[in-house]
Order: structure tokens, then C-alpha cells, then sequence
């Protein structure tokens, strides 16, 4: 043997014991679900974790237990994710926007041994608590509460476990591909999904999301992550930041845009992440305030494509970078991101717009292929041509949790769902969701590309376009807006909108405006909900022909 490189897991442990030796006085800001705002560190985060470790010692658990979160962005939670997996247990963040049932279902898939959760969400956990026979803590994230104490007898309060409790703990040198953290899918058809990180999936991830090509983030950034924690962990977020030394805000269950720019301009965030109707309403908000959002470099938008509008409003308007990603739960999240090449800034203004509205490039690590349907044979990537994407990599999803069969195709590829095309360069862009394309007279209609046009029009702040039965042409398209507040539109001047826009048969037949359009957890509008209410609208109309 002439030599041979050190060997250390990567664990998750690695990255708060980095944080807090060389960023240890790096701002962690937190709001409270009171509304209070908290100041603590990487260093004092840290101590806390290591407390909650010992805490853990008390819990009679075993490697590979499930412990819950239904909590939203703060210091505790940002603690308690550290200790869990740091332990060597596994971090169940569960969204609580899901269906009652769907709750109860995924905790007792997942087997869970606590419950860590908001004082908002009691109401959740004693509808529930009878129904989950696992769970035998429930462990409410804040300090003694009488409130809560009277409504949940058993429960444990946070910051009583962990009061007492040494700083000293020495993490458990863990193999890297023991499972660190579990995240199930939205759920929109059928039960929802288990998806089961490793330490080894998750420290390449976070790797990759801190490159330049990807997410840019460095000990200089002071970054809000808007996404919840609860959705594929905060797109890999919190652990980025440990990793760079970057200051974190973390703004609690006020994401609304006053509340989300008074963030930004009190605490200098400089780059932001989150889903289309975030920033929307944001927008809205620095409008009215009539902020200049001045500490802003960079926001990042995913969760479903971005409206053009929105990425030139922050351009021209803020001075503010927006990064277009894409990627899901079975991706860890993160797939692509929008980041140009040293050739592209010769491209004219119109040419590079056009360039940073697509879903970008993927990372190393991760490979995109277009299909036609079961097919495994590659389409041409040429930017037009359209087909089935397909993903794979070390943190993409082989299996999903609980489940023998494997979830990748036969030659080892995960199918996302989607519709995309990619060019030359890797640029991938999505046309839809498979489920979600119109198919009007045998030809396919994207509904991204009527929503984009939409919600480009002033007077309307959101929209989405669904298919709609149609009795000669199967399907057409219709779109569900909601009007900007004051806002006068008629469907005649919405119509009119899409001239010379598109394609004249794929102008929408019928505009339906509504106060507002449902969105799940993380923001994202849920169509399933919008086809079972107006799918059959063209039908009761006898002009339809």
C-alpha cells in the first residue's frame, strides 16, 4: 500500500459541531409562535442539542427510532432536528396541513416514539393522540405553558426536559448510511409516502446546495428560509447554513408579506427561499410598504414554476436575483438550479431572460433524462423536445419507507411525474405535471404556460388552469383567478390578455374568479381540489360546442 486518505462518516452531528467551533457567535433569529423574536448563536444552538441528546438517554429509544416534528421555523425546532438524528435517531418532520387522517396514518406508519410539537398545534395533537398508540411522549416546544398543561396532562414541556441537562455529550460515530431523517410526500393520491434520508444522502446534498452553481451560500449570507421545515426539510436549509457559517432567520408561522419583509429589512437578509405564492404576497407587501428590500442579493423560488412576472419584478424593482430550482421530497429536494455559465451573460436581454426562467442545471451528483412514457431510452435534448423526466443519483429515493418494491425503473431511474424538456447545456424545463396537462383535440395544452401568462396581468394576483370536460374536444382549458384587491377585471379582458400570447386554441374557454384558490402546506395549489369543483363547468354551459 504506498498511502491512504483519513476515513470519517459524514454525519449530521458534523455539521452543529462545525457550527458552533468556527461560526459559534453567528446569529441564529427566531420568531416565536407568540411573536416573539429570539437571538441565540450556532455555539448556543449547539449546547442545546447536546442537552436534548441527554435528555434522549432517558427515553429508553433504540438506533432508528422515529421521533415527530410538527413545528414551524424556529430555534427549538432547528434543536431538537440536530439532536434527533445526531443520536442516531431518525427526525420525522410532518406537515400539519395533511388530512386528519393522512396525520395518523403517516405516525403510525413511521412507528413514532414522540411527538415534538408548537403550542399551535395542540389542538392537532389531542385530536389525534388517542389514534397513535406508538407515540408514547408528546413534548410541546416551548417553556411551561399552563394552557397547554391543562389541555394535554401528559405532556412534556421543551425547555424543562433539557433545562438541567450537561452540555457534555459525545455524538455517536454512526455509519453514514444510517438513516438520519424521514420526510413523507403531499399525498394527493392515495397515502402519502415515506421517503428516508441518510447521513451519507443528506451531508452530499447540503454539500451540493451551498456550491456557487446551486444555492451560492457562504458565511457572508444572513438567510431566511420562508419554506417550512416540514417540507423536505426546509429544502436542506437549516443544515446549509451550519455547513457555510451563515446566519439563519427563521420566521415562524407568520409567512405573510408584511410580516416576512419586516424580516428582511430588520434583520438584512440577503438571500430568501420559498414557494410562488410566497412571493407574491411578499411583492405585494414591499409595494405597500414601499421598501426598497435593499439587503436582498437572491431569492430562491421552487415548489412549482416560477410566473415570469415575479422573477422580473424582483430584477427591476429590487435589484434582487431570483434563482429558479426545482426538485421533491424523492430528491432531497434539490434536482436543478437556475444558475447561467460565463457564455450566457453575451446573450441579449431577452435571450438571458428566457434562459433564467427555466429550472436550470443539475448539480454534481445528480443526472435528468426525458422518456417517452415506459420507454428507457433517452429523447434528444435539444430544448424542444418534450418527455417524461427522470432522475438519479446518491440522494435520490431507491425505496420508499416500509415498502419492498423498488420505486426506480428498470434500469435504475426515478420517475418524477413531470413533463420537461432539456437543452444542449442541461437546462431543464418543466411543461407540467403529467397529471396536470390539458389534452384539447388530441393535442397537449401546458397549464404552466397559461398560469405564467396569467398572473402576468396586473390585476390578477393568482391563478391556475385546470382541464375542464369538454364535450367535443375531451378537454379544455379553463383558468381560477383571484383578482388583486380593488382589481375590476372582467373574463373579457382576461381573454383578450392572451392574444398573441399563445396559441389561440389554447386560450382558456372560461375564466371563474374566485376569493381564493386552496393551497396546501407548503404553498402550493392544490388542482385536485379545483378539477373536482369546475370540471364539469364547460358542460353546464349549452353554448359549448
Amino acid at each position: 500500500m504506498f498511502g491512504k486518505m483519513m476515513h470519517q462518516s459524514l454525519l449530521i452531528s458534523n455539521l452543529i459541531e462545525h457550527a458552533a467551533k468556527y461560526h459559534a457567535d453567528t446569529s441564529i433569529i427566531s420568531r416565536e409562535v407568540s411573536g416573539q423574536i429570539t437571538t441565540t448563536n450556532w455555539q448556543q444552538v449547539q449546547q442545546n442539542t447536546k442537552r436534548l441528546a441527554n435528555a434522549f438517554k432517558t427515553f429508553n429509544l433504540n438506533e432508528g427510532d422515529r421521533l415527530a416534528t410538527i413545528a414551524w421555523n424556529n430555534h427549538r425546532h432547528l434543536e431538537s432536528w440536530y439532536a434527533i438524528s445526531g443520536s442516531g435517531l431518525v427526525c420525522h418532520t410532518i406537515n400539519p396541513r395533511l388530512f386528519p387522517e393522512q396525520l395518523i396514518f403517516i405516525i403510525n406508519d413511521a412507528q413514532d416514539k414522540a411527538i415534538f410539537f408548537d403550542t399551535t398545534f395542540l389542538p392537532l395533537i389531542n385530536a389525534i393522540k388517542d389514534k397513535v398508540p406508538t407515540v408514547e411522549r408528546f413534548i410541546c416546544l416551548s417553556a411551561f405553558d399552563e394552557k397547554v398543561a391543562t389541555a394535554l396532562p401528559e405532556v412534556i414541556f421543551y425547555d424543562e426536559l433539557i433545562q438541567d441537562q450537561s452540555t457534555t455529550f459525545d455524538w455517536p460515530q454512526l455509519d453514514e448510511n444510517t438513516p438520519s431523517s424521514l420526510c413523507y410526500t403531499s399525498g394527493t393520491t392515495g397515502n402519502p409516502k415515506g421517503v428516508l434520508y441518510s447521513h451519507r444522502s443528506t451531508l452530499l446534498h447540503t454539500m451540493a446546495i451551498s456550491l456557487p452553481d446551486s444555492l451560492n451560500l457562504s458565511a457572508k449570507d444572513i438567510v431566511m428560509p420562508v419554506v417550512p421545515m416540514f417540507h423536505v426539510n426546509a429544502w436542506g436549509i437549516p443544515y446549509a447554513t451550519a455547513m457555510v457559517g451563515s446566519s439563519i432567520v427563521l420566521p415562524g408561522p407568520n409567512l405573510d408579506g408584511e410580516s416576512l419583509v419586516n424580516l428582511i429589512d430588520d434583520y438584512k437578509v440577503t438571500v430568501a427561499l420559498g414557494v410562488p405564492t410566497i412571493w407574491q404576497g411578499l411583492l405585494a407587501a414591499a409595494k405597500k410598504k414601499g421598501t426598497r428590500l435593499e439587503s436582498m442579493v437572491r431569492n430562491v423560488v421552487g415548489g412549482a414554476a416560477c410566473p415570469p412576472s415575479i422573477i422580473r419584478d424582483f430584477k427591476y424593482n429590487y435589484d434582487c436575483d431570483t434563482i429558479h430550482a426545482w426538485g421533491m421530497s424523492e430528491t432531497s429536494p434539490l434536482g436543478t438550479a437556475n444558475q447561467p455559465k460565463a457564455k450566457h451573460f453575451a446573450l441579449n436581454t431577452e435571450e438571458f431572460e428566457q434562459l433564467r426562467l427555466t429550472q436550470g442545471r443539475p448539480p454534481f451528483g445528480i443526472e435528468l433524462r426525458i422518456v417517452d412514457g415506459d420507454s428507457t431510452i433517452p429523447l434528444e435534448n435539444d430544448g424542444q423536445t418534450q418527455g417524461n423526466l427522470q432522475v438519479r443519483g446518491p440522494w435520490v429515493v431507491d425505496h420508499y419507507f416500509n415498502q419492498e418494491k423498488s420505486s426506480l425503473t428498470v434500469d435504475g431511474w426515478f420517475d418524477t411525474g413531470d413533463i420537461a424538456t432539456i437543452n444542449s447545456d442541461g437546462y431543464m424545463t418543466i411543461c407540467d405535471r403529467a397529471k396536470d396537462l390539458i389534452k384539447s383535440g388530441g393535442e397537449w395544452i401546458s397549464s404552466v404556460e397559461i398560469e405564467n401568462i396569467a398572473v402576468g396581468h396586473p390585476d390578477i394576483r393568482m391563478a391556475a388552469a385546470i382541464a375542464a370536460k369538454h364535450p367535443k374536444w375531451d378537454e379544455r382549458p379553463i383558468l381560477i383567478a383571484v383578482k388583486q384587491e380593488n382589481a375590476s377585471i372582467t373574463e373579457a379582458d382576461i381573454l383578450a390578455y392572451f392574444e398573441n400570447k399563445i396559441a389561440r386554441w389554447q386560450i382558456p374557454d372560461a375564466v371563474i374568479f374566485v376569493d381564493a384558490l386552496p393551497v396546501n402546506g407548503t404553498g402550493k395549489i392544490v388542482k385536485a381540489e379545483l378539477r373536482a369543483q369546475y370540471g364539469d363547468t364547460l358542460l353546464q354551459n349549452d353554448a359549448v360546442v
